[in-house]
């Protein structure tokens, strides 16, 4: 079992950075595939990015490809995703999720089997 829970999110200017942390706890965490979604109001949920469970393999939406990094630090049990030149169709509640595997970095939300709460991110323009 992974409990997760995100933090950081927040309002900010178009152009501006923001850090989003996700916390994670359970005895297997550090080999789990970790990965981030998002969801903004009267849309579906998709997929930011995906890190693979020793940091060494990443991939990202291509909305945000160049702009976000998804990392990772096994020691604290904590997984970053840094957004930079944010735009005001990035605003959604940003969700942490992992896979019980350390194998098969995914972009599908249904390959998750555990999900945090979720942190809002307001971008204005």
């Amino acid at each position: 079992q992974v409990q997760l829970e995100e933090s950081g999110g927040g309002l900010v200017q178009a152009g501006g950075s923001l850090r989003l942390s996700c916390a994670a706890s359970g005895r297997t965490y550090s080999k789990n595939v970790m990965g981030w979604f998002r969801q903004a109001p009267g849309k579906e949920r998709e997929f930011v990015g995906s890190i693979g469970w020793n940091g060494g393999t990443t991939i990202y939406a291509d909305s945000v490809k160049g702009r976000f990094t998804i990392s990772r630090d096994n020691t604290k049990n904590m997984v970053y995703l840094q957004m930079n030149s944010l735009k005001p169709e990035d605003t959604a509640v940003y969700y942490c999720a992992a896979r019980n595997t350390m194998y098969g970095i995914s972009r599908y939300g249904s390959n998750y089997d555990y999900w945090g709460q979720g942190t809002q991110v307001t971008v204005s323009s």
